[in-house]
Protein backbone atom coordinates (compact mmCIF):
# COMPACT_ATOMS: atom_id res chain seq x y z
CA UNK A 1 0.00 0.00 0.00
CA UNK A 2 1.45 3.50 -1.20
CA UNK A 3 1.40 6.42 1.26
CA UNK A 4 -0.14 9.26 0.55
CA UNK A 5 1.93 11.96 0.19
CA UNK A 6 1.31 15.80 -0.24
CA UNK A 7 2.89 17.48 -3.26
CA UNK A 8 5.71 19.88 -2.46
CA UNK A 9 3.94 22.44 -4.49
CA UNK A 10 0.88 22.81 -2.02
CA UNK A 11 2.11 22.45 1.32
CA UNK A 12 1.05 25.22 3.64
CA UNK A 13 3.18 28.60 3.04
CA UNK A 14 3.74 28.77 6.67
CA UNK A 15 6.40 26.95 8.59
CA UNK A 16 5.18 27.91 12.36
CA UNK A 17 4.87 24.28 12.93
CA UNK A 18 8.40 23.80 12.30
CA UNK A 19 10.15 26.48 13.40
CA UNK A 20 12.42 26.72 16.50
CA UNK A 21 13.40 29.76 18.84
CA UNK A 22 16.57 30.29 20.39
CA UNK A 23 16.57 31.02 24.11
CA UNK A 24 20.44 31.26 24.79
CA UNK A 25 23.25 31.71 22.68
CA UNK A 26 27.30 30.26 23.82
CA UNK A 27 30.15 31.11 22.01
CA UNK A 28 32.56 27.85 22.56
CA UNK A 29 35.08 28.78 19.44
CA UNK A 30 36.28 31.66 17.31
CA UNK A 31 38.63 31.55 14.45
CA UNK A 32 40.22 33.72 11.90
CA UNK A 33 36.82 33.95 10.11
CA UNK A 34 35.00 31.33 11.22
CA UNK A 35 33.22 31.20 14.53
CA UNK A 36 31.12 28.16 16.67
CA UNK A 37 28.62 28.69 18.74
CA UNK A 38 26.02 26.48 20.55
CA UNK A 39 22.35 27.44 20.60
CA UNK A 40 19.49 26.08 23.10
CA UNK A 41 16.56 26.32 21.54
CA UNK A 42 12.53 25.34 21.63
CA UNK A 43 10.71 23.26 19.74
CA UNK A 44 6.99 23.80 18.26
CA UNK A 45 6.32 20.69 20.53
CA UNK A 46 7.37 21.66 23.56
CA UNK A 47 10.34 19.94 23.52
CA UNK A 48 14.30 21.77 23.60
CA UNK A 49 17.09 20.94 22.19
CA UNK A 50 20.93 21.84 21.28
CA UNK A 51 22.21 22.65 18.36
CA UNK A 52 26.01 23.87 17.10
CA UNK A 53 27.09 25.27 14.15
CA UNK A 54 29.27 27.54 11.99
CA UNK A 55 29.00 31.05 11.82
CA UNK A 56 30.21 31.77 7.99
CA UNK A 57 30.61 35.29 6.62
CA UNK A 58 29.09 34.01 3.27
CA UNK A 59 30.71 33.73 -0.56
CA UNK A 60 30.12 34.12 -3.86
CA UNK A 61 30.48 31.92 -6.65
CA UNK A 62 31.51 32.95 -10.28
CA UNK A 63 30.23 30.84 -13.39
CA UNK A 64 32.02 33.14 -15.95
CA UNK A 65 31.17 32.25 -19.58
CA UNK A 66 33.91 32.63 -21.67
CA UNK A 67 32.62 33.48 -25.62
CA UNK A 68 33.95 30.17 -27.09
CA UNK A 69 31.51 28.62 -24.85
CA UNK A 70 33.47 26.97 -22.14
CA UNK A 71 33.40 28.57 -18.55
CA UNK A 72 36.47 29.06 -16.07
CA UNK A 73 37.68 26.20 -13.60
CA UNK A 74 39.79 26.13 -11.27
CA UNK A 75 42.39 23.06 -9.58
CA UNK A 76 42.95 23.99 -5.84
CA UNK A 77 43.98 21.93 -3.09
CA UNK A 78 41.47 21.77 0.07
CA UNK A 79 43.66 20.88 3.14
CA UNK A 80 40.37 19.47 4.90
CA UNK A 81 39.66 16.71 2.43
CA UNK A 82 43.22 16.31 1.78
CA UNK A 83 42.60 16.59 -2.09
CA UNK A 84 42.98 19.10 -5.19
CA UNK A 85 39.66 19.80 -6.07
CA UNK A 86 37.92 21.32 -9.34
CA UNK A 87 35.64 23.82 -8.72
CA UNK A 88 34.41 27.20 -10.12
CA UNK A 89 36.14 30.32 -8.92
CA UNK A 90 34.71 31.61 -5.35
CA UNK A 91 35.75 33.05 -2.26
CA UNK A 92 34.10 34.80 0.87
CA UNK A 93 32.41 38.33 1.54
CA UNK A 94 34.72 40.90 3.42
CA UNK A 95 32.83 42.92 5.64
CA UNK A 96 29.93 45.22 4.25
CA UNK A 97 31.22 43.86 0.82
CA UNK A 98 28.31 43.75 -1.96
CA UNK A 99 27.89 40.65 -3.95
CA UNK A 100 28.84 41.89 -7.43
CA UNK A 101 31.97 43.63 -6.25
CA UNK A 102 32.81 40.52 -4.40
CA UNK A 103 32.46 38.46 -7.80
CA UNK A 104 34.40 40.56 -9.50
CA UNK A 105 37.56 40.95 -7.08
CA UNK A 106 37.70 36.88 -6.11
CA UNK A 107 37.34 36.48 -10.34
CA UNK A 108 40.13 38.88 -11.32
CA UNK A 109 42.21 37.94 -7.88
CA UNK A 110 41.99 34.10 -9.08
CA UNK A 111 42.31 34.06 -12.32
CA UNK A 112 42.92 37.53 -13.33
CA UNK A 113 40.16 37.85 -15.62
CA UNK A 114 37.61 40.67 -15.67
CA UNK A 115 34.07 41.18 -16.68
CA UNK A 116 31.82 43.49 -18.30
CA UNK A 117 28.28 41.63 -17.59
CA UNK A 118 27.17 40.30 -14.47
CA UNK A 119 24.12 38.62 -13.06
CA UNK A 120 23.16 37.16 -9.74
CA UNK A 121 21.35 33.79 -10.47
CA UNK A 122 20.59 32.55 -6.79
CA UNK A 123 21.63 31.54 -3.71
CA UNK A 124 22.85 28.08 -1.85
CA UNK A 125 23.33 26.81 1.53
CA UNK A 126 25.96 24.14 1.68
CA UNK A 127 26.11 22.47 4.48
CA UNK A 128 23.13 23.57 6.33
CA UNK A 129 23.13 20.89 9.04
CA UNK A 130 26.59 22.86 10.37
CA UNK A 131 26.37 26.20 9.37
CA UNK A 132 24.80 29.06 8.07
CA UNK A 133 26.84 29.81 5.26
CA UNK A 134 25.37 31.40 1.86
CA UNK A 135 27.12 31.35 -1.28
CA UNK A 136 25.82 33.17 -3.56
CA UNK A 137 26.42 32.14 -7.61
CA UNK A 138 26.74 35.20 -10.25
CA UNK A 139 27.42 34.38 -13.50
CA UNK A 140 30.28 37.18 -15.85
CA UNK A 141 30.19 37.28 -19.73
CA UNK A 142 32.36 39.68 -21.48
CA UNK A 143 35.37 38.18 -19.95
CA UNK A 144 38.98 39.40 -20.34
CA UNK A 145 42.34 37.49 -19.48
CA UNK A 146 44.81 39.25 -17.33
CA UNK A 147 46.99 37.86 -14.41
CA UNK A 148 46.47 36.13 -11.12
CA UNK A 149 46.78 38.08 -8.17
CA UNK A 150 46.61 35.24 -5.22
CA UNK A 151 47.00 35.93 -1.57
CA UNK A 152 49.72 34.81 0.33
CA UNK A 153 49.67 30.99 0.42
CA UNK A 154 47.09 30.68 -1.99
CA UNK A 155 48.19 27.97 -5.32
CA UNK A 156 45.44 27.22 -8.30
CA UNK A 157 45.42 26.20 -11.66
CA UNK A 158 43.22 27.70 -13.92
CA UNK A 159 41.95 25.89 -16.77
CA UNK A 160 38.40 26.25 -19.08
CA UNK A 161 35.82 23.42 -19.78
CA UNK A 162 32.67 23.12 -21.93
CA UNK A 163 29.32 22.20 -20.16
CA UNK A 164 29.61 18.45 -21.73
CA UNK A 165 32.91 18.02 -20.00
CA UNK A 166 31.85 19.35 -16.69
CA UNK A 167 29.08 16.31 -16.95
CA UNK A 168 31.53 13.86 -17.60
CA UNK A 169 33.61 15.02 -14.66
CA UNK A 170 30.94 15.18 -12.35
CA UNK A 171 29.88 11.76 -13.62
CA UNK A 172 33.29 10.32 -12.76
CA UNK A 173 33.88 11.88 -9.44
CA UNK A 174 36.47 14.35 -10.66
CA UNK A 175 34.04 16.80 -9.64
CA UNK A 176 32.64 16.47 -6.05
CA UNK A 177 32.29 20.27 -4.91
CA UNK A 178 29.14 20.74 -3.92
CA UNK A 179 28.64 24.53 -4.93
CA UNK A 180 30.38 23.53 -8.60
CA UNK A 181 27.84 20.92 -8.81
CA UNK A 182 25.28 23.33 -8.16
CA UNK A 183 26.31 26.16 -10.38
CA UNK A 184 26.48 23.33 -12.95
CA UNK A 185 22.86 22.59 -12.56
CA UNK A 186 22.15 26.87 -13.13
CA UNK A 187 24.60 26.22 -15.93
CA UNK A 188 22.82 23.74 -18.01
CA UNK A 189 19.24 25.59 -17.39
CA UNK A 190 20.83 29.28 -18.93
CA UNK A 191 22.28 27.29 -21.42
CA UNK A 192 19.23 25.55 -22.24
CA UNK A 193 17.56 29.20 -21.93
CA UNK A 194 15.20 27.83 -19.43
CA UNK A 195 16.68 30.01 -16.22
CA UNK A 196 17.00 33.68 -18.06
CA UNK A 197 19.45 35.84 -16.58
CA UNK A 198 19.20 39.51 -15.84
CA UNK A 199 22.18 40.76 -17.02
CA UNK A 200 24.07 44.43 -15.92
CA UNK A 201 26.94 46.18 -15.87
CA UNK A 202 29.18 46.50 -12.40
CA UNK A 203 29.28 50.40 -10.97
Amino acid sequence: MTASLPDALVLPAGDAHLREQTTQSTPLVSGDFLHMVRDQVSLPNGLHARREYLLHPGAVMVVALLDDGRVLLERQYRHAVAHSLFEFPAGKLDLDEGVLPCAARELREETGCLATHWAVATRIHPCIGYSNEVIHVVFAKGIVMGEQSLDEGELLDVCAATLPDLLVMAGDGRITDAKTLAGMLWLQHVVSGSWPLVWSELA
